[in-house]
């Protein structure tokens, strides 16, 4: 690939990716400034800003959605570096569980925790009630079981992205050094290797913390209902019957832009901070170990993902659950009416039709891109290639999805499947190009020097050589990008205009006070589809190399 063609890739990736972004940014900002002749605002004010702040929920929202994102991403960071630190080579088993869209961890934490969840059936006999107590345990004001499960969702991210930046330092070495200079355990982590380690996944965090603040799947099953979440809030405003109501929800779509800005900020300087007390305590040269016992934290990490699994099971149970009686722990009749009787055959459809076809296009444009890559100087790819990566993650959805639906319409795409495809395409590469990323450098360079010198071209390079040695990661990417598509809500309901059903717009919509057992087979089936791809992706390499002992080593 020359240099001209791997700028035209970039070139595609960057009109899939980044231009609908800016122009949906473009769009919401000039709305947001009452500019929006699509409703007769045709001059610039900011009455739209005075309008949202006036609404009663508007500072209580948002102070809602500090809390709960950045306390859920300094746990979800601290648990990470914890399950790391305490031999974290089994990082690796915790993919199915990053695979699980966030909706369907909510839906089973919500009937883990509820007041008749299971807990609340198993510590009933012990605590003497006689019915369901009355307790705020989903959807409470602090907003504590939104918390839990965005740190049950977002941890196993930040163990990969740590473990992956850990493969990138000699870690071994500089515990022996440390261990050798009289630093205890908690001290080598501190002084020796977090330095050295944060900067690596200081962009992942960054981006566990954008989603903290404007998740809204999540909120809505999850999170308190007077005040909502800022983001959820900006959602009601925007699907509201009242058009006027239009210009200050993109007032808060760019308010929402600019909170995710300074929090990022302060992250960073949070981070510059800890630095420098890190190297005054290094420079005190104090010695030993920590009066801090470890030995009760460790098991967190583990039990806290733990329960989100045990939340999907309960999910499954309720979904062919018949009659299930309080307190007893398990149902007392068990019934597959409600798979027998639920309209989910269509959302089923469409939402496989719209992840393979998002899967078809942005699985090839990766390995395209990073190819291109090879063929560009770093400096100049560097710059282009982070954008692409990480500018939908950081960027919050409410901050840019309805400009991307107004840009479509004036392009004469009408709401549908076609442009949901687009809008998934806007996250489901990005992650697939992430996940490539490090696998694709991983490459031994000497391996296709030893092809170049037998006479193959890059094109013979690329098909013979590097997809079969990238096949493992390029499965799991898929599925990951799987995942993504499965787990998109807000693209859905607002470039599909409300008209494109999902198996995840069904199961927020039931999760507000629908039967159980029609949520669990919604719910189970949105944790199914991920989990099934996974398990092909972790069977092909074995079967594709079942005969190539070195290769089968690849994926052990």
């Amino acid at each position: 690939m020359g240099r001209g063609a791997s700028i035209g890739v970039f070139s595609a990736a960057a009109a899939l990716v980044l231009a609908p972004i800016v122009a949906g940014f473009a769009i919401g900002l000039a709305a947001s400034l009452g500019f929006f002749p699509a409703i007769g605002a045709d001059h610039l004010t900011f009455a739209p800003y005075y309008h949202l702040i006036a609404v009663p929920e508007f500072w209580g929202a948002l102070g809602l959605s500090l809390q709960t994102g950045g306390v859920a991403t300094a746990l979800s960071l601290l648990l990470a570096l914890i399950f790391v630190a305490q031999g974290g080579g089994e990082s690796r088993i915790l993919a199915p569980l990053l695979a699980i869209p966030h909706a369907a961890i909510a839906l089973g934490l919500a009937f883990l925790i509820a007041p008749s969840g299971w807990i609340m059936r198993a510590l009933a006999p012990l605590l003497g009630f006689e019915r369901p107590p009355d307790l705020a345990l989903v959807n409470d004001p602090a907003g504590f079981a939104l918390i839990l499960g965005l740190v049950i969702k977002e941890t196993p991210f930040l163990v990969i992205a740590i473990a992956s930046a850990m493969a990138q330092l000699p870690v071994t070495r500089t515990r022996q050094i440390g261990a050798s200079l009289g630093y205890g355990t908690l001290r080598i982590w501190a002084l020796l290797i977090l330095p050295r380690l944060y900067p690596l996944i200081r962009l992942p965090v960054m981006v566990v913390l954008a989603y903290g603040l404007s998740v809204v799947d999540m909120a809505l099953i999850l999170g308190p209902n007077a005040p909502p979440t800022f983001a959820v809030l900006v959602t009601r405003l925007f699907i509201a019957p009242d058009l006027t109501l239009l210009l200050p929800a993109f007032s808060g779509a760019m308010v929402q832009i600019a909170l995710i800005a300074l929090a990022c900020l302060s992250l960073w300087l949070c981070e510059r901070g800890m630095m420098r007390l890190a190297k005054a305590e290094a420079r005190m040269g104090r010695r030993g170990g920590t009066r801090i016992p470890l030995s009760w934290i460790t098991p967190l990490p583990r039990g806290i993902m733990g329960l989100g699994l045990i939340g999907v099971a309960g999910l499954l149970l309720w979904s062919i659950t018949w009659r299930w009686v309080w307190p007893n722990v398990f149902p007392q009749s068990l019934s597959l009416r409600a798979w027998q009787s639920g309209d989910w055959g269509a959302p089923l459809q469409t939402s496989l039709e719209i992840a393979v076809i998002s899967l078809i296009i942005a699985t090839p444009l990766a390995l395209l891109t990073l190819e291109a890559v090879d063929h560009l100087p770093n400096k100049l790819a560097t710059p282009i290639l982070l954008p692409l990566i990480y500018t939908p993650l950081l960027m919050p959805q409410i901050g840019f999805l309805y400009g991307v639906n107004i840009a479509a319409l004036k392009l004469g795409i009408t709401a549908g499947v076609a442009p949901v495809i687009w809008a998934h395409l806007l996250f489901v590469y990005p992650y697939i190009l992430l996940l490539l990323l490090d696998p694709w450098r991983a490459i031994d360079r000497r391996v296709l020097q030893a092809a170049a010198d037998l006479g193959a071209g890059p094109w013979r390079r690329f098909f013979a050589v590097k997809l079969p040695l990238m096949l493992r990661a390029i499965m799991v990417a898929m599925a990951v990008g799987f995942a993504v598509s499965i787990a998109q809500y807000l693209p859905t309901l607002f470039v599909g205009g409300g008209r494109v059903a999902t198996i995840t717009t069904e199961a927020v919509t039931l999760a507000s006070g629908g039967d159980r057992r029609i949520t669990g087979v919604y719910g189970s089936l949105q944790a199914a589809l991920p989990l099934l791809v996974y398990l092909i992706a972790f069977l092909t390499p074995r079967y594709v190399w079942r005969n190539r002992r070195a290769m089968q080593a690849r994926v052990t």
